[in-house]
Parts: C-alpha cells; sequence; structure tokens
C-alpha cells in the first residue's frame, strides 16, 4: 500500500457550468436512473433529484451486462442525452467508461468519469483515465480485497491523475439474499490507508430498494463523503435495475432522512 501516492490533504473541486462542488466539504449525492432511457425520463429524474438535494446526476450511457441480450444502453446517443440534461439543469454528472475507444466523447459530457467494478482490474482503462484532467469514481470490484482495490487507485495516481473517488459497491460472499454484501468497514480503512474520499452505492451493494435507505444512513454514519443511489420515474418498468432503483417518494424520503 503505497500512501505516498495520494496527496492525503486533497480537495478537488468538480465544476459543472459554474457549480463547484468541493470534495471532503460538501457530501456527495449522486442520483439518477441506472441507464439513459430518454430525453423526458433523464430530464424528469434531474430535476426531481435536483430539486431535493442531489448535486450531481448519474445516467449510464454505455451499460456493462453480465447477458448480451440485456438493454447495453442507448451509447452515443445517451451521451447527448446527458449533455442536453446537463445544461438544461446545471447538475455535474457522472457516467461509466467502459473502453477507451469511447474516451474523447464521453469526457467531453462527464465531470466525473467512472470506472465500473467489472473494469476495476482493466490496467489499461486505468492508465488511460490516470492521464486525463478529470476526477475519476473507481468501484471496487465484485470480488476483490482492499489491497486490490488500492492497487487499481494507484494505476491512475501514478499517472498522475490524484482525483479519485473510491466507491464501495458491495462484494460477493455467501449471502444469497442482497445481491452483494456492503463492506462498510472499508469506508474508514480506503480514508486511512489513502486520505481519499469514498462514497457507497447502496444500490448496487444490495439490490434490494427497501434497503437503500438504511444502507444510505450507515454508510453516513460510518463516516462516508456520499451517497450514489439509482432513482427512477418508473422503476417497475425500468430497463435496468429496477428492483433497486428508489421511485422519487422514496428518494425524497431518504434526502430528508439523511439532512
Amino acid at each position: 500500500m503505497k500512501k505516498n501516492l495520494f496527496n492525503e490533504n486533497l480537495k478537488f473541486e468538480i465544476d459543472s457550468n459554474g457549480n463547484k462542488l468541493i470534495v471532503k466539504e460538501n457530501k456527495l449525492v449522486m442520483a439518477g436512473p441506472c441507464a439513459i432511457e430518454s430525453y423526458e425520463q433523464l430530464l424528469e429524474t434531474a430535476k426531481f433529484v435536483k430539486s431535493n438535494g442531489a448535486n450531481i446526476l448519474r445516467g449510464g450511457a454505455y451499460k456493462p451486462r453480465t447477458s448480451p441480450n440485456s438493454f447495453q444502453g442507448l451509447k452515443e446517443e445517451g451521451l447527448e442525452i446527458l449533455k442536453a440534461v446537463k445544461q438544461e439543469t446545471g447538475l455535474a454528472v457522472i457516467t461509466e467508461l467502459m473502453d477507451v475507444r469511447e474516451m474523447d466523447k464521453l469526457c467531453e459530457v462527464a465531470d466525473i468519469i467512472q470506472i465500473g467494478s467489472r473494469n476495476m482490474q482493466n490496467f489499461t482503462l486505468l492508465t488511460e483515465v490516470g492521464k486525463q484532467n478529470k476526477p475519476v469514481m473507481l468501484k471496487r470490484g465484485l470480488s476483490s480485497t482492499i489491497s486490490e482495490w488500492i492497487g487499481a487507485a494507484e494505476y491512475i495516481a501514478i499517472e498522475g491523475n490524484q482525483n479519485i473517488i473510491m466507491c464501495e459497491r458491495g462484494i460477493r460472499t455467501y449471502n444469497d439474499y442482497t445481491r452483494n454484501t456492503l463492506d462498510l468497514a472499508a469506508v474508514p480503512i480506503i480514508q486511512k490507508e489513502t486520505g481519499l474520499p469514498v462514497i457507497v452505492d447502496p444500490s448496487h451493494a444490495c439490490g434490494i430498494r427497501y434497503l437503500v435507505k438504511p444502507m444510505s444512513i450507515a454508510a453516513l454514519a460510518a463516516g462516508a463523503d456520499g451517497i450514489m443511489v439509482e432513482v427512477h420515474p418508473d422503476p417497475i418498468n425500468a430497463l435496468s435495475d429496477g428492483m433497486q432503483s428508489l421511485h422519487f417518494n422514496e428518494f425524497e424520503d431518504l434526502m430528508n432522512s439523511i439532512k
């Protein structure tokens, strides 16, 4: 664990349309649909989550799916929708990068580049985002140890980009009730070992809607710098991860609880 790669006093800004957020001074609330399905869907969600205190809009244009028959995202069309909604709402946006060939197009839109759990050890991808001048959110691999996760962050940092947000999103265990097992002990461990900000994604960790609120509260109580939750105007008919997406009223209740 090479702590000297990271600046423990790092406070970096996310600047979108003049809206500056300083990580480690603001609790980040990233909210939005798992996948961008249409302009109307994303705009409706963005306006709602912003009105309830979210400061970053999440939405996947490119979707890594276990089955090739599942919805793979709108891809470039999704990026155009994300760009339009960003301009209309003024929210900073985060979306996932899956392939270095999509880097330039995605960086034109995204304020934060997301590296998903499946790509946590895609070292070519990590090296390339390390050369970018944008914050990178690095999700923990679904079966990765803390040392492996820190090692992945080092691949980014060694290229010069220390603007890294670590995201705990649950790991695979013998538990067969939830989608994954949320490892909240990782929050203070990562903060101690690297000094980097850590956010928690209870939606992917649990995969069950009713667990998102209590696990969000628990994450913030454990010292997390923010949360990332999935919100959809019609979760039952969502094209991706509807079972773990919050209805609008549930997100409003969550935000009222954590305020």
